[in-house]
């Protein structure tokens, strides 16, 4: 009897430590997002800026803003890769498994009218939409990473066609990481203080407020990057090169 209650104790650690996990990983991958648009949104500086960002991650000061390495960038989205599956895989086992226990959800959302039920419905929807597009995005960034620059990122929203992905993922992702945020915040209590609910509608506040701040950041993001993409339509596939670097080759030839 003793060793089967010792069992039990054992297998329930599992729930909690699964929880801190898919924590853990969904604040590592929250903060790599932010960090992302912003990376991203080095656009609206100017395509040299966009251009220098991109080669400080590929380490092309090393090599006189030449080639670079981008099999960096390759590393580090397998990397984050690694952590969504882990994240995702984790969170699945909260998500409804039928349409019944769906439909249940749904009426269950409509007579509490409980808003932070709804926020984790609605995280649930866009971490399924994240699990399909999201990982399209991180395969082409991985097995791609010297395909990453103005006129190269411009011509995969344009000329290649997943500005409709782009557009979605961008949604889902800061939808998605705020709430996420939000919830681990509410969940772990750091900021509960002693009024608590008083403290959880002024994160609430701050979570709408970021999910527009990132948002119209990142729609200005999008329509740059077509705009530059239909600019470049009738050249796609040629790289920028900022004044001074017109010389500068790639490992396969082309001008970055």
């Amino acid at each position: 009897m003793k060793n089967l209650l010792e069992d039990i104790g054992s297998r329930s650690r599992w729930p909690a430590r699964l929880d801190v996990t898919q924590s853990v990983t969904g604040l590592a991958l929250a903060l790599f997002m932010w960090v992302h648009l912003v990376l991203v949104s080095s656009i609206l500086l100017g395509k040299d800026a966009m251009y220098y960002v991109t080669g400080f991650f590929e380490l092309k000061f090393l090599t006189g803003w030449t080639h670079g390495y981008p099999i960096i960038v390759s590393i580090i989205g397998i990397i984050v890769f690694a952590i969504f599956i882990i994240h995702a895989g984790i969170a699945l086992r909260k998500f409804p498994i039928s349409w019944r226990q769906h439909r249940i959800y749904r009426d269950q959302m409509s007579m509490m009218k409980h808003s932070d039920t709804n926020l984790w419905y609605w995280q649930a929807v866009t971490g399924f939409v994240m699990f399909f597009l999201g990982s399209v995005h991180v395969y082409v960034m991985i097995s791609h990473p010297d395909q990453i620059g103005p006129y190269a990122s411009a011509d995969r929203f344009v000329s290649e066609n997943f500005w409709p992905l782009y557009l979605v993922l961008l949604f889902s992702v800061e939808l998605h990481g705020t709430i996420g945020m939000y919830r681990l915040a509410v969940k772990w209590g750091p900021f509960d203080g002693k009024d608590p609910r008083k403290n959880r509608k002024r994160l609430k506040r701050l979570k709408t407020t970021l999910t527009f701040a990132f948002l119209i950041i990142g729609i200005i993001t999008f329509a740059t990057y077509v705009k530059i993409g239909i600019d470049h339509r009738g050249s796609a596939g040629e790289r920028y090169a900022p004044p001074g670097h017109s010389s500068a080759m790639l490992e396969g030839g082309e001008v970055e």
